[in-house]
């Protein structure tokens, strides 16, 4: 029993049955996925479309106007339509079957997707840094007020319906790329109301505050680029959530049967969780037992771990011998 990966199979394989938690069929997971793939990719498209046009109705202010402030807030707008590019590559990688090349499937392709956009993010607040930089120097004027704050209103109510969105579906299906852009579109309707300020000074006749007010949303930038590339490394570096970890423990240890868990690891793969985890029995438990235990233990694991897509549960009878080093290992104290 030392190394019970669920490897024996009623037809379909260990994969198949830790897919499903109180049956053998995969069916139910794979059309949450396809699901949660598909949900993803509609928000995607309608975002990109809202973020796009946002974008081109403030791209035509900027340049009756010359605000620099208008202009930071329009790159961007820009570069947050465009990141939904990598996203929707990375959602369509992640409907494609495993392989034998990649046998745990494409799910960490979102996470890379998430990289870029964490790029484009530092990419925009650099533009914005700069194009402000030079208006300061310039002391350029700033034209067609009312327009400019209308496009700033604009750019508002489009960043903000587009972070609901993607929040919630992100929340939803369990992306971290999808919540980041869409922290990334809040911070864009917030740094889109400071244009207003920008458009108040130029009215006063100071036109420096435009200016301020573009290299105070490019510090914006920064900061959310600074909270999405802490969340999408994290992704990267398997972090875990303790309370997840701790939960699935204590529910495994309530198995009748269980003795011990050690070595409980989760990590996320696009929209779930992977586990891998060793429980160790009574060692007169037979192989029927064991194998009845080892599926109330993978039951217990997605009851306590949101979004479980697979956990992979090592057998070991208590006090048995490893045939490594020949040391005895295993004991649970009463």
């Amino acid at each position: 029993m030392h190394g019970h990966g669920h490897g024996h199979g009623h037809g379909h394989g260990w994969r198949w049955r830790l897919l499903r938690p109180h049956s053998h069929d995969v069916a139910d997971q794979v059309d949450d996925h396809m699901i949660a793939s598909r949900l993803g990719l509609r928000t995607l498209y309608g975002s990109f479309a809202v973020l796009l046009l946002t974008a081109l109705a403030q791209a035509g202010v900027v340049w009756i106007s010359g605000s620099a402030a208008l202009l930071a807030d329009t790159l961007h707008n820009a570069v947050d339509a465009l990141s939904s590019i990598p996203i929707a590559i990375a959602f369509l990688l992640a409907r494609r079957a495993a392989s034998q090349r990649f046998p745990y499937g494409y799910g960490r392709a979102e996470d890379l997707a998430g990289l870029l956009v964490v790029a484009l993010i530092g990419v925009s607040a650099a533009l914005a840094v700069i194009t402000s930089t030079r208006q300061l120097l310039a002391a350029q004027e700033v034209a067609a007020l009312p327009v400019v704050a209308a496009a700033a209103l604009v750019g508002f109510a489009g960043n903000e319906f587009v972070a609901r969105w993607r929040i919630s579906v992100g929340r939803r299906i369990g992306s971290a790329a999808l919540i980041a852009d869409g922290l990334h579109a809040r911070t864009d309707g917030f740094t889109s109301l400071a244009v207003l300020v920008a458009v108040a000074g130029a009215a006063l006749g100071w036109h420096w505050v435009d200016p301020v007010i573009g290299l105070l949303v490019a510090v914006a930038i920064g900061l959310v680029f600074l909270g999405a590339a802490r969340q999408v490394f994290a992704r990267l570096l398997d972090a875990a959530d303790p309370s997840q970890t701790e939960a699935a423990r204590r529910d495994v240890l309530a198995v009748p049967g269980v003795l011990a868990v050690e070595e409980l690891r989760l990590r996320w793969s696009g929209h779930g969780q992977l586990a891998e985890l060793t429980v160790v029995l009574a060692p007169e438990t037979s192989l029927v037992a064991a194998h009845r235990i080892a599926h109330q233990v993978e039951q217990a694991a997605r009851r306590a771990v949101p979004r479980l897509l697979r956990a992979q549960v090592h057998i070991h009878p208590c006090g048995a011998t490893e045939p490594a080093t020949g040391q005895q290992g295993h004991r649970v104290s009463s």
